[in-house]
């Protein structure tokens, strides 16, 4: 079985349904859990591999920067959407080389570039970052996605990809944002397929699972938890079914 799907589980699932984290199939294709912090979900108990992230300025000190330098897991993920947050590329790429890189050259961490949204600030964004840190390069391209057509999902990763070479693809966000279900049944199955047979794809994380949709931009239709910490339809195929279908 082909193992590389991240489960996102919000932090607000760790305060309000930390049961639900026993529900999921851990047997299945889910390769790692995120949670956009620092901070270690305890329900999820080492049943997975913990991915922390350093989502944004201040993560970099105190306690959210000690949870960073102690923890065990080994892959840690730079920045969340800077581009949204007024961090440029070239204050990202000084936090990088002085306190980021040495998380792998003393404690033999794994870093993921800052993850950008596929919009043009986004691209051009990463794009700048990854010139300047050409010398100390992240171990993966952090990249998010949002869209209802899934070849131009596939369009941006091979886009991406080419222009980074060197650096296998963490997509670190994805979905569907149609209000049709079916169509965003039959999104998220070509992409997770594809990815699942693309070498240079090494993870990817289906948002998310958390009770309530984040926002307006996100699609109620591609919920993977319903108001009362259930599972939807989606999430048990996405951490169930390997390859999806429909």
């Amino acid at each position: 079985m082909i193992k590389k799907r991240v489960l996102l589980w919000d932090y607000t699932n760790t305060r309000d349904v930390s049961w639900a984290m026993d529900k999921i199939n851990f047997k299945g294709p889910l390769h790692s859990a995120s949670n956009w912090n620092t901070w270690y979900p305890t329900e999820l108990k080492k049943r997975l591999p913990f991915r922390p992230m350093i989502r944004g300025k201040g993560n970099l000190i105190g306690a959210e920067w000690q949870n960073i330098v102690n923890s065990d897991q080994p892959v840690i993920h730079f920045f969340n959407e800077p581009e949204r947050a007024a961090i440029t590329p070239e204050e990202a790429a000084s936090i990088w080389h002085n306190q980021v890189i040495p998380l792998r050259t003393k404690h033999g961490k794994r870093l993921v570039s800052p993850s950008c949204a596929s919009d043009q600030a986004g691209i051009e964004w990463i794009n700048k970052w990854m010139d300047l840190v050409a010398q100390d390069p992240p171990d993966y391209l952090g990249l998010h996605w949002y869209g209802t057509k899934g070849d131009e999902m596939i369009s941006h990763l091979h886009t991406m990809h080419a222009r980074h070479p060197k650096q296998p693809v963490i997509v670190s966000e994805w979905a569907s944002t149609s209000r049709n279900y079916i169509d965003v049944l039959y999104f998220t199955v070509q992409l997770a397929n594809w990815m699942d047979e693309t070498e240079w794809v090494a993870e990817y994380g289906l948002f998310g699972c958390m009770k309530q949709p984040a926002d307006n931009f996100v699609s109620p239709a591609a919920q993977l938890m319903n108001h009362d910490g259930s599972f939807t339809d989606l999430m048990w195929k996405y951490m169930s079914d390997q390859p999806m279908h429909t």
